[in-house]
């Protein structure tokens, strides 16, 4: 069947910084272009007179040689270069050909043409499977993510499925399977659902440390859940409705500052849902992005009668631009690597945020002055007006850590 590239789906790509590779290459290229062109300028210039005058037809069969060498090596090593430019920027092709892959993977990821040849509207030819350029990376983990009972249950394998999601695998392939079915025991109705507690039984555990809520309460998973699964007796039910220090912004006060424009949100990476819940209680619709690292809390979330969207932050927001009232964010925008990951992250936000929209960032930590510093000139950059903003420390085991928090609205560009 050949091999079938992976470049395929709208922002599925994944680019890597090439530095010193991609100087390497340059310097290649470069080599390979002068080395050419002296070959050429001596092809066509050296020939003594004596040898022209006495074989003319041989010596113009000898430099139509030579230039058709010349012109094979360059195609050549054009070529070599296009592969090593698609190695550098992570465009991986997957054989479909190889006798291990799972036989549904091949199935999905074939192009199928469109029955009335060219769409006049589209301009395409043939329809193609989205999946992301990295799954090639992980042909192993994703053919054993494919090999399923066609028409079966599902293997219970999402941690699989947030593994290759990790890896840069996103979107995964559908599947022709029947997902796990959980009796979800003991939902509430809204809005009682946003803090009551989630029954252990309504969630699956496996794959997880922990196989009870009451496992999770005292745990610091991550710098924006620290007991982030405790509704009833911890500082969770209080949560932006009453501060503990200069930074902890109250949901009333930010809503005041859209004027009554605040309809629907989106909220990055801040544990369990409270502050979709919260907004919830304000006529506020927010999509809530997660992963399940360490714990269920996209089915918590959801228990909870709110939107979970379960992706990471490397993807492109499936959103169109300029839908948003406000987004939130907070410890989850700290995704960590080169200074231009946070760029492109940032930009996303602002290509869905509306303008004379809030970005609210909300108790980032600044592990040291470089990434503050970073991280203020970065919201220079957008001419954001300054509603609000703060610099705070915290003491977390023992040690001062400064916390960044701030209030934006995106201006109106023309």
């Amino acid at each position: 069947m050949g091999s079938v590239s992976l470049k395929i789906g709208d922002g599925t790509a994944r680019f890597k910084r090439a530095s010193l590779c991609s100087s390497a290459v340059n310097i290649l290229m470069l080599f390979c272009v002068i080395t050419t062109n002296l070959f050429a300028l001596y092809a066509f210039t050296y020939s003594p007179e004596q040898h022209l005058n006495q074989y003319p037809h041989k010596n113009i069969s000898l430099i139509s040689e030579q230039v058709s060498l010349i012109l094979k090596e360059v195609d050549s090593s054009q070529r070599k270069f296009a592969q090593m430019e698609k190695e550098l920027l992570g465009y991986d092709s997957l054989d479909l050909s190889r006798p291990n892959l799972a036989r549904e993977l091949k199935l999905f990821l074939e192009h199928n043409q469109l029955p009335l040849g060219k769409d006049s509207r589209t301009g395409i030819t043939e329809m193609v499977a989205s999946v992301g350029h990295s799954c090639g990376k992980s042909a192993d983990l994703l053919t054993q993510y494919m090999s399923y009972k066609v028409s079966g249950p599902c293997p219970d394998d999402w941690s699989l499925g947030q593994k290759l999601i990790l890896r840069g695998c996103e979107p995964l392939p559908r599947r022709r399977c029947f997902a796990k079915n959980i009796p979800k025991v003991g939902l509430s109705p809204f809005p009682v659902s946003l803090w009551k507690p989630v029954s252990n039984k309504s969630v699956t555990w496996s794959g997880l440390g922990c196989k009870t809520f009451e496992c999770l309460k005292g745990k610091k998973l991550s710098r924006d859940c620290v007991g982030c699964f405790d509704l009833v007796s911890g500082y969770e039910g209080q949560k932006y409705v009453k501060a503990r220090g200069k930074n902890d912004f109250l949901i009333d006060d930010v809503l005041a500052m859209g004027n009554g424009g605040i309809r629907i949100g989106f909220d990055i990476g801040s544990g369990s849902g409270t502050f979709a819940a919260r907004m919830a209680e304000r006529n506020v619709t927010v999509i809530t992005n997660t992963l399940n690292i360490d714990a269920p809390f996209s089915e918590f979330i959801a228990a909870r009668g709110l939107f979970p969207l379960f992706l990471s932050l490397d993807h492109r927001f499936p959103f169109y631009d300029n839908v948003f009232d406000l987004v939130h964010a907070s410890g989850g925008l700290d995704i960590g690597g080169k200074p231009e990951r946070l760029e492109f992250l940032m930009f996303d936000i602002d290509r869905i945020l509306r303008a004379g929209g809030l970005f609210w960032l909300d108790n980032f930590y600044c592990a040291n002055d470089e990434k503050k510093w970073f991280l203020t000139r970065l919201i220079e950059k957008f001419g954001y007006k300054k509603l609000k903003w703060a610099v705070g420390e915290k003491i977390d085991s023992g040690k001062s850590e400064v916390y960044l928090s701030v209030v934006l609205q995106k201006p109106v560009r023309v």
